[in-house]
């Protein structure tokens, strides 16, 4: 032992270590410990002279009431190496215990963890008592987080307590082990129990249990002694394992064990007996020994055709054999079939189920853990009603309900009252008129499934046609199946014709994704065979089977009955089982077809056909993915392929089928005699189908297009168009701007294709922002489709401005009346997709000026010839309207105005701007179109219009106030227009503008007060001539003179029209009162004049009768002079306030050679001038100072 003792020195002479002196207490085993192998940690203990004896070990007993020095030595720290356990035995007897204050040492190896532990010693039947010091403790069942771990270990098991509870005292019997586990360093009180014995006196209570009540106290056979004793008056009766309460109340039981519940068990029933109307009890309530393990069981008893409800307020759910309930809390429901057997549902607490519905004796069990409540139910009953329903079934139709389920208490019952007949497994009905139709279940549509059958007898020609109803309303929630039996004459085939969605084969047995399922059976010499299995929608147009079969169609309750409106026809005559018509699809896919009674075998001696429709430039393979080849007794099994005008070809099963051919084609399957006592014929095969045309292939590179990328899209409807980009197939193809890409195009027409293209702009700086045009790029020729629209994203700071102007004029907004060709346009809008407007050329607009960031999409019928830049684009400072339009108005035309998004409304917090020049001599007249206003939340909306270099306003309106429709601007001016927060509404207008001359008062009346005075004086002068020379001309003729033609005399019947031919020269009256200066003044008499003298010629001619003498002189004169065309004498009437007057023609009636006898006694004077009339400017119209020029740098 020393020699082991140095080598376990030596080998820790690196290790931590710790040596101290120990003395246990008297009565008291200390034992040292560690769980590592001694050569890792090690006690020793320490002697003899300078302390050089040592004997090392991983566990050490030390010896009560002696001191010893010992030696820790450990390769890890020896505090979490060492473990100490403290033993003392507490021996009582009946009455007392030694020693009665239980002691811990706390200084005693206070470095280690350490387990303080008391042995209780007691003789039977005395019972320990400890009384807690200090702290009271508290039942756990984890690791206390304090440290400080008691537990009270005896036969029945191990209870944990933590410090901080309300137990201040345990017992314990004979054996029983109290203990204290303290971390390292913990501070321990030096006394925790005080110990006293006395005699077992076992747990006592007192019971209730009604007389529909059964209660058996039963000990488990593990557990140890205990007996269970009542007192019923003088009399006491105890039971050792088992005791039955019933019908007992106040009954006191006394248990000889200290915990009868971890040693019993209690299995409580009761009974619940129910009438048609009530039960008694009417809850499922237990309250006796709820600290114990109980199982618990209502007995509920219910007449017959009785509807048992029970409700669980917390709610249940379904469970199922592998799984087990998380609280434990678990309920049993039974119930008692009428035919002996049971049927048996386990739930949980906790799920949706609030109540259940139960037919017959029901026993509900429920097993409880110590301390757990019940969950009450309640409890109700009602008659068993069951459903009537009233049924009439149509001609040629029958009815039959039949039982699915096994369910005994159901029946379906014909009429009512006493002739009522009641079937407990199947109806039938076949008269079409109305019947009562009873199920004695609430809940028939789970017992019972209905099919409804007519039968179809063709003629050698002719069917029914339609033989599908479009709805049915007979039992909408019952598993239905309709059936129809069709019948041709025995060489004929019946026909189903599909609508054009088609059918869809599927494996038989399985069900449609709509619940609606067919199947179709031809019956055959040797049985029925089954054709196929279809839902709706796919490639099968047609079926035609021979003579004799059934369709029929599966749908499950409360699901809408939406059949297939096939139409039934005689088909031709046919040696085949069946034909199967399918038109395959365009594109790629692949369609799964059968034979008759796959997986089932193929008829002897029977034929299949299936005649495909292949689309054109498509390819098909056929794949055989399962078969089995029969044993042939006769003939053998032949796959035949036939295409039109082409020999047939004959293969086997495990020849190589057709691959990648192409055209209409048939398949026929045929079967040999078979050997029945072996795997008959199956196939199950495949038609695939793709493309066999080639793609457009493109390879688009746009590294030499700055900021450039393209989109392109489907637009049309034809599913097969297939897009890539890169081999990846794609419904919309990005090509990213400096990018390359291969593109692919398979059966795409162009108009189904849209390209459009995109290109960022941006103006990021001062450097950056130069002044550029819109152009469009010239893009990969390879590109199949033309360009749609080309868009143009501007990028600018928040400090600059976007200028649009035109490269080849102005622009014009798309408006009502003055719409922009959509064969060319631009639309502009902000990057957030607001609309600015459409645009177009040719117009009115030279500049727009945006502060935001925009995009311009151009759209052109041909970008091809579209070989002008769109736009010119310039960056300038930041301006305060969110946009500036520059209008110059035409003069031939009105000009329309709207606002940004017109007809919506403007961006909320907006501000749009109209400089408007107005030419001189021109005003502007704004009528104000379709104003809309909103409901403002914050601010206002104004509307103001301002002459430019003016302040003061010409019209401002809110939205509040009266608006104005009309206003005459006399020069160039603009129109503002700033939006407010709307709370509803939209804030919108059209402005129509007009140019129209402007109209001088003043200046007109200088120019007639001119007129008249040169009037008055060439009178004057006339007068004084014709009065000089009036004796002289008294006897000759007067005569009229035409300014193209010749003299003429009166009566003179040669008279021509040469005026271009009309006669506006000819007066029917001359007003001779016009011809004096003296009345033009006199407004009155003006006004006074009749409408006939407003400037209107009349065009008549009246002959002139007085004198003629003959040889007159003729005179030349040139033909075809311009009217008006060399000088305007005086004012022109439109532009005088004075009415228009007849003007006289000067031509050669007023010669000194001629005169009018008529005119001898008028005061009227006329007078000929032969020189050149010198013109005056009367009038001062466009005498007006000229308003300067405005130029962009003016506003």
């Amino acid at each position: 032992m020393r020699l082991l003792g140095l080598v376990l020195l030596t080998a820790f002479a690196s290790s931590e270590h710790l040596q101290t002196a120990v003395r246990p207490d008297e009565g008291s085993a200390v034992t040292v410990s560690s769980v590592l192998p001694a050569d890792q940690c090690a006690v020793c203990t320490v002697g003899g002279v300078n302390d050089t004896q040592k004997s090392c070990q991983s566990s050490l007993s030390l010896a009560p009431g002696e001191e010893v020095k010992l030696l820790f030595n450990c390769s890890q720290a020896v505090e979490q190496a060492f473990t100490v356990t403290i033993a003392r035995t507490v021996e009582c007897t009946t009455d007392r215990c030694s020693p009665t204050m239980l002691e811990t040492q706390p200084s005693l190896l206070s470095e280690f963890s350490r387990t303080f532990t008391w042995e209780l010693k007691a003789p039977e039947k005395t019972v320990v008592g400890l009384e807690i010091l200090g702290h009271g403790l508290m039942e756990t069942s984890k690791p206390c987080l304090g440290g400080f771990q008691y537990s009270l270990t005896h036969t029945n098991g191990r209870t944990l307590y933590c410090r901080g509870g309300s137990e201040t005292h345990l017992d314990g019997l004979n054996g029983a082990v109290v203990s204290l586990q303290v971390k390292p360093k913990a501070v321990v009180e030096s006394v925790l129990f005080q110990a006293s014995a006395g005699p077992l006196k076992g747990q006592t209570m007192v019971v209730t249990v009604d007389s529909s009540t059964t209660a058996v106290v039963r000990r488990d056979p593990a557990a140890p002694e205990c007996d269970v004793c009542s007192a019923d008056g003088s009399t006491r009766e105890c039971r050792a394992n088992e005791k039955t309460l019933t019908n007992v109340e106040n009954l006191s039981l006394e248990f000889s064990c200290l915990k009868p519940q971890d040693v019993f068990s209690v299995e409580v029933k009761k009974k619940i007996e129910c009438t048609q109307s009530s039960c008694t009890p009417a809850a499922g309530e237990i309250d006796v020994f709820k600290d114990f393990r109980r199982s618990i069981t209502w007995d509920i008893g219910v007449p017959q055709r009785t509807v048992l409800t029970l409700d669980f307020p917390g709610g249940l759910k379904e469970m199922f054999e592998a799984e087990t309930c998380p609280d434990g809390h678990q309920y049993s429901v039974s119930t008692i079939k009428s035919d002996g057997g049971t049927r048996t549902t386990s739930y949980c607490r906790g799920g949706t189920v609030s109540h259940l519905d139960l037919f017959g004796a029901t026993s509900v069990t429920t097993q409880l853990l110590k301390g757990s409540e019940v969950d009450s139910f309640t409890v109700r009953v009602a008659p068993r009603g069951g459903r009537m329903m009233s049924v009439m079934p149509d001609p040629n139709t029958i009815i039959t309900i039949s039982r699915v389920s096994s369910e005994p208490d159901c029946s379906v019952c014909l009429n009512k009252g006493p002739n009522q007949m009641c079937k407990p497994t199947q109806l039938t009905l076949k008269d079409p008129y109305n019947t009562t139709v009873e199920f004695t279940c609430p809940q028939p549509q789970h017992v019972f499934a209905v099919e409804i059958n007519r039968e179809i007898d063709c003629t050698e020609t002719s069917c029914s046609g339609n033989i599908v109803q479009a709805e049915s309303s007979l039992f909408p929630d019952f598993n239905r199946t309709f059936t129809w039996d069709l019948k041709v004459v025995s060489t004929r085939a019946f026909q189903l014709d599909f609508p054009e969605l088609g059918m869809r084969q599927i494996p038989n047995k399985e069900i449609c994704p709509d619940e609606h399922t067919y199947s179709i059976v031809t019956y055959l010499r040797r049985g029925p065979a089954t054709i196929g299995t279809f839902c709706k929608g796919g490639t099968v147009t047609t079926i035609l089977a021979r003579y004799k079969g059934r369709v029929s169609l599966q749908v499950p309750g409360n699901r809408k009955l939406d059949p297939v409106d096939f139409k039934l026809n005689v088909g031709p005559e046919t040696s085949m089982v069946a034909i199967v018509k399918v038109n395959l699809p365009r594109g790629v896919s692949s369609t799964d077809f059968i034979t008759a009674n796959y997986p089932s075998e193929f008829p002897d001696n029977q034929q299949m056909q299936w005649d495909f429709a292949v689309p054109g430039m498509h390819n098909y393979t056929m794949h055989f993915q399962d078969h089995t080849a029969p044993e042939c007794l006769a003939k053998e099994v032949e796959v035949e392929y036939q295409k039109e005008d082409k020999k047939a070809t004959k293969l086997t099963l495990t020849d190589s089928q057709p691959k990648h051919a192409q055209g209409d084609f048939n398949m026929v399957l045929r079967n040999c005699e078979t050997n029945r006592t072996l795997q008959g014929l199956t196939l199950n095969y495949r038609v695939s189908v793709m493309r066999s045309g080639h793609p457009v292939l493109c390879a688009v590179d746009l590294t030499e297009h700055q900021g450039v990328s393209l989109q392109i899209e489907k637009v049309g409807s034809d599913p097969f168009c297939e897009m890539s980009i890169n081999s990846k197939v794609e419904e919309k193809l990005n090509v990213a701007a400096g990018a390359k890409a291969s593109l692919s195009f398979l059966d795409c027409p162009n108009e189904d294709v849209r390209l459009t293209a995109s290109k960022v702009i941006a103006c990021q700086d001062t450097t950056t922002c130069s002044a550029t045009q819109l152009t469009v790029p010239k893009l990969d020729s390879c590109l199949p489709m033309p360009l749609h629209s080309f868009t143009w994203h501007l990028q600018i700071p928040e400090d600059r401005t976007v200028d649009l102007t035109s490269p080849t004029g102005s622009l014009r907004q798309s408006l009502p009346g003055q719409e922009c060709d959509p064969s060319a346009s631009l639309h502009v809008a902000e990057s957030d997709g607001f609309s600015v407007g459409e645009f177009c050329f040719a117009g009115m607009i030279p500049k727009i000026q945006v502060h935001a960031n925009l995009s311009v999409t151009a759209t052109v019928s041909d970008f091809s010839r579209t070989k002008e830049p769109f736009l010119n684009v310039s960056f300038s400072q930041e301006i305060p309207e969110t946009i500036i339009y520059r209008v110059s108005p035409e003069e031939s035309s009105p000009t329309l105005l709207a606002t940004p998004n017109w007809p919506g409304g403007m961006r909320a917090s907006s501000t749009v701007s109209w400089l408007v020049t107005v030419p001189s001599q021109y005003e502007a007249h704004l009528q104000f179109l379709n104003v809309s206003q909103p409901r403002c939340r914050e601010r206002h909306t104004d509307f103001t219009v301002k002459l430019l270099g003016d302040e003061e306003e010409l019209i401002s309106r809110r939205e509040d106030e009266a608006p104005v429709d009309k206003l005459t601007v006399s020069r160039s001016f603009y129109l503002n227009m700033s939006n407010c927060i709307p709370e509803r509404g939209n804030f919108g207008t059209m402005t129509k503008i007009v140019l129209q001359k402007k109209s001088n008062l003043m200046v007109i009346l200088l120019g007639v007060a001119g007129a008249l005075l040169l009037l008055l004086t060439l009178l004057a002068v006339v007068c004084f001539l014709i009065r000089k020379n009036k004796k002289d001309k008294q006897a000759k003729e007067s005569s009229i003179y035409i300014g193209k033609g010749n003299i003429f005399r009166p009566n003179d019947g040669h008279f021509s029209k040469t005026r271009s031919d009309n006669e506006s020269h000819v007066y029917a009256s001359i007003d001779e009162a016009m011809t004096y200066g003296h009345l033009l003044g006199d407004s009155s008499y003006a006004d006074s004049m009749p409408a006939r003298f407003n400037g209107a010629q009349v065009d008549t001619y009246n002959t002139f009768t007085g004198p003629t003498s003959s040889g007159l002189p003729e005179i030349l004169e040139p033909d075809n002079e311009p009217e008006m065309e060399m000088f305007t004498t005086f004012l022109d009437p439109s532009d005088s306030f004075l009415p228009s007057r007849p003007r006289t023609p000067i031509d050669r009636q007023d010669s000194l050679g001629f005169q009018d006898r008529r005119l001898l006694d008028s005061q009227l004077c006329t007078f000929k001038s032969t020189g050149d009339i010198n013109t005056i400017r009367l009038s001062g119209v466009n005498m007006e100072p000229q308003a300067p020029v405005l130029s962009e740098d003016s506003f």
